[in-house]
């Protein structure tokens, strides 16, 4: 665990996202689950140690199974942005870990066939607030890595957590992106309202200027090929003739080679499919 700010909280050692707690006199807000019940269980041991105050709420910034799958080991409140609850209630009550690759962390974890989805128990629309002591902490809807993708903004210590909006050296998960709004949330993200902010991104941690510049362009590089695929009509698959040149401008580990690449795999087809045949969904 790593404090950031006074009473703010990353922790990075467990597989899924990165997590966040901002401790309040009234409670707690923690950002995210990890996906193995026991590190849900230790991360809340480690919170609680800190004489942290009884009440708790669990934000997940988004959908995706690496952020939402440990809810229940949480035993917390949960709140969502109102499109994340929908995905929830469109998923089955129990989760059969049956590997997509995808290149998600959960994949990579073992024993997590059989857990129980924990649906959401609050969400907002477009933002809500927490008073939880001085300071006022926001939830803010921000899509375009998924509908429901949120930040928490801590106005008062410049921190603001964005979840997937910015990942660092490695390829974004595009399954339900929309990718013309997500480069209009990172606009928002390099202007000067968030000048003098730490940012801290879901999946690699504190972002630089930098990395919101080669976001967008990624972002954009995949829109212009996609759009070209589309007007040829050509059948998702050949989205995967576009992963060699995509994956070549990150930088990662070789031994990360291969669930990049999946997850780059993945994403294409299914972002494809779901903008130019989304016919097959109807299959």
């Amino acid at each position: 665990m790593k404090e950031i700010a006074s009473d703010i909280y990353v922790e990075d050692s467990y597989p899924g996202v990165l997590l966040g707690a901002v401790i309040m006199p009234k409670g707690t807000l923690m950002i995210d689950a990890p996906p193995r019940p026991d590190d849900g269980r230790s991360w809340q041991a480690a919170l609680r140690s800190m004489g942290t105050g009884t009440s708790r709420l669990l934000l997940n910034l988004d959908s995706h199974p690496d952020r939402t799958l440990g809810n229940r080991a949480m035993d917390s409140t949960v709140i969502a942005q109102e499109e994340t609850v929908n995905i929830f209630g469109e998923r089955s009550a129990i989760f059969k870990a049956q590997i997509q690759d995808s290149g998600a962390e959960w994949e990579y974890c073992s024993g997590l066939s059989g857990i129980r989805w924990l649906t959401p128990n609050l969400f907002y629309t477009s933002h809500t607030i927490i008073n939880w002591g001085e300071d006022e902490i926001l939830i803010e809807h921000h899509p375009g890595p998924e509908p429901g993708a949120s930040w928490v903004i801590v106005p008062s210590k410049e921190i603001v957590f964005i979840g997937d909006a910015v990942v660092i050296d490695q390829p974004p998960f595009l399954e339900n992106a929309d990718i013309p709004t997500w480069v209009e949330v990172l606009d928002v993200l390099a202007s000067s309202e968030y000048k003098n902010y730490t940012i801290i991104s879901g999946r690699g941690g504190e972002v630089l200027e930098d990395h919101i510049r080669e976001q967008k362009r990624f972002l954009k590089d995949v829109q212009k090929r996609i759009e070209r695929l589309g007007r040829r009509e050509v059948d998702p698959d050949e989205t995967e003739k576009l992963v060699p040149k995509l994956l070549s401008g990150f930088d990662f580990p070789e031994s990360k080679e291969d669930v990049f690449t999946q997850r780059l795999r993945y994403g294409l087809y299914n972002y494809y499919a779901n903008h130019y045949k989304p016919e097959l969904e109807e299959e």
